[in-house]
């Protein structure tokens, strides 16, 4: 599955329903069975942007490409610079009330499991388990392009550092893909590393940029998910990248409910069976209160 470069989406025009009342969520999840598929907006009460809310990073931020980052030394040492700068935000970010609330209800058995476009890692945080799967892999993890070495992202973060005892960069702001934006002058000063396995590889983070493939067995595992659950629940994302639309898809099309609980109109909003509009936080924690008095 190839994760297109559709950075934006605009609404067709055409209405679809929503509503402020989270009956449809309650009713959905009470019964069970239902496979969470979050996005960028669970994670904004954390203190990350997500990419296409009224303050999302598109406005200011262009995404790193696969294509970009393969293909140029200058792209890796720009994204290298901004996301060495990007991580120290990443890795103190808290879980807050939403990847508990859903933490919760993988515990009492209510998801039967959680896919999640972010690559944050504060679904596991939040002590969410079994495996949550990442569809967009994980910041806490990096890969060799030459020898396919996989390493923790602490230890790159490590020796980052020592390369670059100089560097004292601030920035304002980080990306949902741990990305911020740098002044030209301290990109140019930063100097990244090679692997440490091959000797010479170039490193990228475990994560699919856009235009990159969605492993194909992770794909897999998500189509086994959907097509085992008896509802889809999706948290926070607009759906704009297909390879998060595809499962909306696939679910409706097999006649499971798809309740959508985003603020701001998504472009799986023809295939829900309700639209909600409202915080995730505050919502999803009395969906646990709720359906733990079921």
């Amino acid at each position: 599955m190839r994760m297109r470069p559709t950075l934006t989406w605009e609404p067709t025009g055409e209405h679809f329903p929503r509503t402020t009342s989270l009956e449809p969520m309650v009713d959905l999840v009470a019964d069970g069975g239902v496979v969470v598929l979050s996005g960028a907006g669970i994670s904004t009460e954390s203190g990350i942007p997500d990419y296409r809310g009224a303050s999302g990073a598109l406005r200011k931020h262009t995404p790193m490409t696969y294509d970009d980052f393969a293909g140029s030394a200058e792209a890796r040492q720009r994204y290298w610079a901004r996301s060495h700068l990007g991580w120290r935000t990443m890795s103190d970010a808290h879980p807050n009330d939403g990847h508990r609330a859903v933490a919760a209800l993988r515990a009492s058995g209510h998801v039967a499991g959680v896919i999640t476009q972010n690559v944050d890692g504060l679904h596991q945080r939040a002590g969410t388990a079994p495996e949550v799967v990442d569809l967009h892999g994980s910041l806490d993890r990096v890969i060799c392009l030459t020898c396919g070495d996989l390493s923790a992202r602490t230890e790159l973060e490590r020796r980052l550092t020592e390369a670059n005892p100089s560097f004292t960069a601030v920035a304002d702001r980080v990306n949902p893909d741990g990305d911020v934006d740098l002044a030209d002058s301290a990109v140019r000063a930063f100097q990244p590393v090679a692997c440490t396995a091959c000797g010479t590889g170039v490193l990228k983070p475990d994560v699919v940029f856009f235009g990159e493939n969605v492993p194909k067995p992770r794909v897999e595992r998500c189509r086994a998910l959907v097509d085992e659950a008896r509802a889809l629940l999706v948290l926070g994302s607009s759906l704009t990248v297909m390879s998060g639309l595809r499962f909306v898809r696939r679910a409706a099309e097999a006649g499971k409910p798809v309740v959508i609980v985003n603020q701001g109109p998504t472009r799986g909003d023809r295939y829900a069976a309700a639209r909600i509009e409202a915080p995730l936080g505050v919502a999803l924690g009395e969906l646990v209160a709720r359906v733990g008095e079921g």
